[in-house]
């Protein structure tokens, strides 16, 4: 178990250093919504890395795939959300709204505005692979972890 712990860990920096080379090299801003995803990657692997170093048994490896798999489901239904956005931009409003407001206003967006701070727009579609965006990739990535995260909290050690 403790190899699916360090490997979901290690997924979520690897995507979190893409996201800051999107950002930092290729110049793609990140919106509220690709923001928020963020978090949910840094609450999943920081939970997965908790999980690494302690190798917890029985009830404390259900409560650590519990907080993992409702962090990769939060995850995805912002990914969701925003890949429904490209798609269908009429049916949610985005850019300088609620959202950005709220999330810049964090103790995080001062502390590292690199990572924290949305300045982009949801619709924007700067970047594809396969024909799918960065939030569709988002989408597949946190669904993978969930489905690992579920198995770490259904599986007989």
């Amino acid at each position: 178990m403790k190899i699916l712990y360090l490997f979901i860990f290690l997924a979520c920096a690897a995507l979190l250093g893409y996201a800051q080379y999107l950002q930092h090299v290729e110049n793609l801003l990140p919106c509220p919504l690709c923001v928020a995803q963020r978090l949910a990657y840094w609450m999943l692997g920081i939970t997965a890395l908790l999980a690494f170093l302690s190798n917890p048994r029985s009830i404390g490896r259900r409560i650590a795939g519990f907080f993992m798999a409702v962090f990769a489901s939060i995850g995805a239904v912002i990914a969701f959300r925003q890949s429904w956005l490209i798609r269908y931009p009429e049916s949610f409003e985005c850019g300088i709204s609620p959202e950005e407001a709220f999330l810049n206003s964090l103790p995080f967006a001062d502390w590292w505005p690199g990572m924290f701070e949305a300045n982009g727009d949801c619709a924007d579609v700067d970047w594809e692979y396969l024909t799918l965006t960065i939030p569709d990739w988002s989408f597949v990535a946190f669904a993978g972890l969930g489905l690992l995260s579920l198995y770490v909290l259904f599986a007989k050690e």
